[in-house]
Formats: C-alpha cells, sequence, structure tokens
C-alpha cells in the first residue's frame, strides 16, 4: 500500500507549530474500531500506539460504546465536578470490589483532575504535605507529565526546557540497571541519604515508573522494586509508582506493580481507565494520608462522569473474572516471540518489555524513526521512545486479536530489513 499525504492546509496554516504525532503520520483520520484506524481517503491502519496507552480496549470499544450511549441518552450528568453522582457511584463501588478488594489494596481514591500530570501533580503535594519536606527523589530518564511540578521529576532535557524557568526540588537518582549492572542498587541514593555532608535535603517521596515508557520501554526488576520500597520505609519517604501509562492492564496484572509484591503509599492511575479515551485521572493512597482539606486541590474537570460510566463498564466487562492478564501475558508472548526473532536476524537490534508493552532498540538511534515511517507507509502505527528516539514503541490494545498481532509483527519485521 502506498499511501499519499493528505492536502493539511487548515492543520499548518491554523494549528500551533507544537503540534507532533500528525508529522509522523501524515493522513486525517477519520473512524477507528477496535485496533483500526481508518483515514478519509479509506486507507486503514493497523494500531500499534493505542492512543498512548489510553486505548487498551481499543476504539470504540462496543461494550463501553453502548454504555456510554445509553447514559447519554438518558440525560445522565455530564459534567458534575466532585458532586455525588449515580455514575460516581457506580464506578466507585466497581473500582472497590473489582480491583482494591480482591487485591488487598487500601486506598482511598482522589479524582484530581482528567490529566495524568494532574494526578502526579496532586500526588507531590500530598506528599510534600504529609512529610512537610519539598524533595521528591525520581529516576533518570522518567517522565511524569507536562506540568511544572511533573517536569521537575521528569527526566528528558527537551521537555523540560519547555518549562522556561527553573524546575526545583526534585532530585534525579540512577533507575534500575543504568550502571548496566556494575553498582549495588540504590548504592549512591543510601549513601547520600545517610551522609549529613552529602547536600541532599531529606526528600518526602520517591516516584517511579515500574516501566518507562517515554523513557526507551525501561523495565524495573521486581526485586529492584521491593529493594526500593524497603528503602522507602527505612528512610521514611513515601513511595509514589507512577501508573499512568504502564496500568490498567498493560503489564499483564491491573496495576504494574502486582508482580513485584509492593503496596506503594500514592498511586497515580490516568490514560486507559476511562477505557473508552475520555479524560479520566485517580490519585490512590494509604487512608492514613488522607489530610486534604476540602477543596485544597480541586478542578473543574474532574467529574467527567461519562468516563465514569465507560470505566464502571469496562472493570465489569474485562476485570471481574480474571480473563484479562490471562490473555495479556499471552498477546505478550507471541510479541516475544516475533522481537526475538527480528534481533536474532539483526544483530544492531536489541528488546524488552512486559505484558503488551515493548520496546525495540537500534545501535543507530536513527533507524527507530526510519523503522517507524516505513511502518506508516505500510499501514501500521507505531512510535518512537527514548532519549534520542533510538526506541521503537510496540503498544498495541489489550484486545487485539492474535491474527492483528501477527499481522503488525510481520510488518515490523519487514521494516526492520527494510531500513537495514
Amino acid at each position: 500500500m502506498t499511501i499519499t499525504p493528505p492536502a493539511l492546509s487548515v492543520f499548518e496554516t491554523l494549528e500551533s507549530e507544537v503540534r507532533s504525532y500528525c508529522r509522523g503520520w501524515p493522513a486525517v483520520f477519520d473512524r477507528a474500531q477496535g485496533a483500526r484506524l481508518t483515514d478519509e481517503d479509506g486507507h486503514t491502519y493497523l494500531d500499534f500506539f493505542a492512543g498512548a496507552g489510553s486505548l487498551n480496549y481499543g476504539h470504540n470499544n462496543p461494550v463501553l460504546k453502548r454504555a456510554l450511549i445509553d447514559y447519554i441518552e438518558r440525560d445522565g450528568i455530564t459534567h458534575g465536578l466532585d458532586m455525588a453522582t449515580t455514575a460516581k457511584r457506580a464506578f466507585l463501588e466497581t473500582f472497590q470490589n473489582v480491583i482494591l478488594r480482591p487485591r488487598d489494596l487500601p486506598y482511598k481514591v482522589m479524582f484530581p483532575g482528567p490529566t495524568g500530570t494532574n494526578a502526579v501533580e496532586s500526588a507531590l503535594k500530598l506528599a510534600r504535605k504529609v512529610k512537610g519536606r519539598e524533595s521528591v527523589v525520581s529516576f533518570t530518564n522518567a517522565f511524569h507529565g507536562m506540568s511544572l511540578g511533573s517536569l521537575a521529576v521528569t527526566g528528558n532535557a527537551f521537555k523540560r526546557a519547555g518549562a522556561g524557568i527553573p524546575l526545583v526540588h526534585g532530585t534525579p537518582m540512577p533507575f534500575d540497571n543504568y550502571f548496566d549492572g556494575q553498582v549495588p542498587d540504590f548504592l549512591w541514593f543510601e549513601r547520600l541519604l545517610e551522609d549529613q555532608g552529602s547536600g541532599l535535603n531529606k526528600p518526602a517521596a520517591v516516584i517511579v515508573e515500574t516501566v518507562q515508557g517515554e523513557g526507551g520501554i525501561n523495565v524495573a526488576r521486581a526485586e529492584w522494586l521491593r529493594a526500593l520500597q524497603d528503602l522507602c520505609h527505612r528512610q521514611d519517604m513515601l513511595l509514589i509508582v507512577d501508573d499512568i501509562q504502564m496500568g490498567c492492564g498493560r503489564t499483564g496484572g491491573f496495576f504494574s506493580f502486582e508482580e513485584a509484591g509492593i503496596t506503594p503509599d500514592i498511586v497515580t492511575l490516568s490514560k486507559s481507565i476511562s477505557g473508552y479515551g475520555l479524560p479520566m485521572s485517580l490519585c490512590l493512597f494509604k487512608p492514613e494520608l488522607d489530610i486534604w482539606e476540602p477543596g485544597e486541590h480541586n478542578g473543574t474537570f474532574r467529574g467527567n462522569n461519562p468516563a465514569f460510566v465507560t470505566a464502571a463498564a469496562v472493570l465489569d466487562a474485562y476485570w471481574a473474572d480474571g480473563q484479562m492478564e490471562k490473555q495479556t501475558l499471552a498477546r505478550g508472548e507471541q510479541v516475544e516471540s516475533a522481537l526475538l526473532a527480528i534481533c536474532g536476524e539483526h544483530d544492531s537490534a536489541q528488546f524488552r518489555g512486559r505484558g503488551l508493552v515493548w520496546g525495540l532498540e537500534f545501535n543507530d538511534p536513527a533507524r527507530a524513526s526510519a523503522v517507524c515511517a516505513r511502518a506508516f507507509e505500510l499501514g501500521l502505527l507505531l512510535e518512537t521512545s527514548g532519549p534520542q528516539s533510538e526506541v521503537v514503541k510496540l503498544l498495541p490494545p489489550l484486545t487485539i486479536t492474535p491474527e492483528e498481532l501477527d499481522e503488525g509483527l510481520r510488518t515490523l519485521a519487514r521494516c526492520v530489513r527494510e531500513t537495514a
């Protein structure tokens, strides 16, 4: 398939230069269903991006669409601030019964606003309020959002520079395997904490992604995460897990930290929590941390009731019986097998991942962008990640069929061969 770029006049003349994804995918998309999008010229594309992880259950999932249409047609509340509504109650009860109780998680639920970065901001504010300290430790190659507090704990130099002001009260530490296994875990971090001359202000919290998505699909080992939790407990710091992209089943379990057997003090969720791509985010925290004053952190659009409706429907449909996790792990094995074959054919590539998030890294950083460009020409949507965009990121919907997954992986293998 050869795709001719469409006329993009209004996008080029009126929309800001800040736009990015549309530059790599020069098409005008019109419809989408499941794992496929269709542009206005009728070309179809297999989606291995899933709205940057916001569409774990595919585009226009019919179960969720039906629930949403029924709610809208009966004039259900759309905008509710933090008022009590039937839609919010249904979500909270379902979330408690399907997700929290079976995992013995005690969390209170906060609706901080509709975006992931807002969830992170609320987590940082709460940790500082609870501990009475300013500093928060983050990790190399982390990404936590684009607002100022989130940028202060983000590693990417390009994104940090966009702030235009100093980003303060964040301290970076090396992520798992940052030194290729040559340095014992947390040696530097713990030494700084214990040395009165280190100059490190006592942190209120540590924020971490179990798999760094934008940072290059860097996977933290379960034992590293357990050691991090232990360090936080010993040093009186709160542990925040940012599960915005890797939660909601992306790595297999509903929460990405389940495999490690840890219980973070605070957890942030967004992206696929609504299930349908509707804006929604949560900040979860242990009950003893709930010291907020009413209205101390609020937002006009934190009561997005249509998102509550689809979020409750997705939990009932996909998480009540335990099958979603098994299916995701099986699909992950399918991806791993294909990437193993690709890397066996091309010794300049390496791969890593968990569940249905995988990265294919090239020694030549420019190769990843070339692979993604060729993939688009062949009708496959792929994006890069990593500090030099050196990693091809695979993020297909969790509901993708084995046949669709195989089709996309065969296209990826072709793109790698053709860009060698």
